[in-house]
């Protein structure tokens, strides 16, 4: 093999100089340049020999002496900060069998693309177990590298688990916000289909786009041995306007909804379904208009699923409406 583990190399298409950190196949490498690990082609990299040998002849003679304590790190520009959210990213690990290349293992990685510092909180479970745990900060536009995890236990429905708080905190943002990846062996092999088809290296789940604003909590009032609470009137007061109709189409509900999967798709439209559901509920409206679309009808049945668990629902019909035809359910409450 042309390399090995610690080698030196040049990435052909900027410049830089990194190291080899891991093969993943017999055509990738993994690399770090600078404290950031990325996957990279071997036709992509070379040894930096040549451009050492080159640029120390292209050196004038006379030229001032710069010494490395005055040289300046190179920052990445700010136009090149483009917040695209967080995001759970697998790279896969191959071996070569006799026929073809088999995926062994999954590195997994935690991408900040964002402008905020975040403490983080995260676990691993099978089949419903713990298997692992870790807890750090990341900061803005870095990833992270967590851990591997092996092909044949991502069939053990795995479930990735995050708490993420701010740091520092923020008064108008959430003290802290939890989202959950559970990956189910149909999606793992969807993922990896498309990864193939479009010959990218990885393929990920975004987390969120952005981290959750506050929402105001109701306190009790102590006075005394007594407990005053407020009333439902006051209640209102302190929390997000309800609506009467909510539209699901993920064009309204994301900027970056080209780029995503369908099951991260469908995990954006749930999370704001029931955002809104709980608000109609808490300003006690009698009804509430969902609009889902038609389609194949996945969004519409997993609506249906909810609102079947729900104790407040007294009935919800997915009729035809003049405005909605029958991409729409109704929803009548009871308290």
């Amino acid at each position: 093999m042309k390399y090995q583990l610690g080698d030196t190399i040049l990435v052909l298409h900027s410049n830089e100089e990194g190291k080899i950190v891991d093969f993943i196949s017999k055509e990738m490498v993994l690399i770090d340049v600078d404290g950031v690990r990325f996957p990279v082609y071997m036709d992509q990299i070379d040894f930096p020999y040549f451009k050492r040998f080159t640029e120390k002849k292209n050196i004038p003679v006379k030229e001032k002496k710069v010494y490395i304590d005055n040289i300046k790190k190179e920052k990445i520009k700010e136009s090149d900060k483009i917040p695209t959210g967080t995001w759970l990213t697998f790279i896969p690990v191959y071996e070569n069998d006799t026929f073809d290349d088999v995926i062994q293992k999954f590195k997994i990685y935690l991408l900040n693309h964002t402008a905020d510092t975040f403490q983080y909180s995260y676990e691993l479970s099978f089949l419903g177990n713990q298997d692992f745990s870790h807890e750090n900060t990341i900061l803005p536009f870095t990833d992270f590298y967590l851990h591997d995890v092996s092909f044949e236990a991502m069939n053990d429905s795995p479930k990735f688990n995050f708490d993420f708080s701010l740091t520092p905190p923020d008064k108008n943002k959430a003290n802290h916000t939890e989202v959950s990846i559970k990956i189910k062996g149909k999606q793992l092999f969807k993922k990896i289909e498309g990864m193939h088809l479009k010959n990218e290296p990885n393929f990920s789940y975004l987390l969120f786009e952005k981290y959750p604003p506050k929402i105001e909590e109701v306190v009790p009032e102590y006075h005394g041995n007594t407990t005053k609470f407020y009333d439902l009137s006051r209640v209102k007061q302190h929390l997000e306007p309800a609506k009467s109709v909510i539209d699901l189409h993920i064009e309204k509900l994301s900027d970056n909804w080209r780029r995503l999967s369908n099951f991260e798709i469908l995990t954006i439209q749930l999370n704001y379904f029931e955002k809104y559901y709980n608000l109609a509920v808490a300003h006690q409206q009698p009804n509430l208009i969902v609009i889902h679309g038609v389609g194949t009808g996945k969004l519409r049945t997993e609506i249906h699923e909810i609102l079947k668990l729900k104790r407040e629902v007294k009935s919800f019909a997915n009729q035809y409406m003049a405005n909605f035809g029958f991409g729409a359910t109704e929803v009548f409450f009871q308290y």
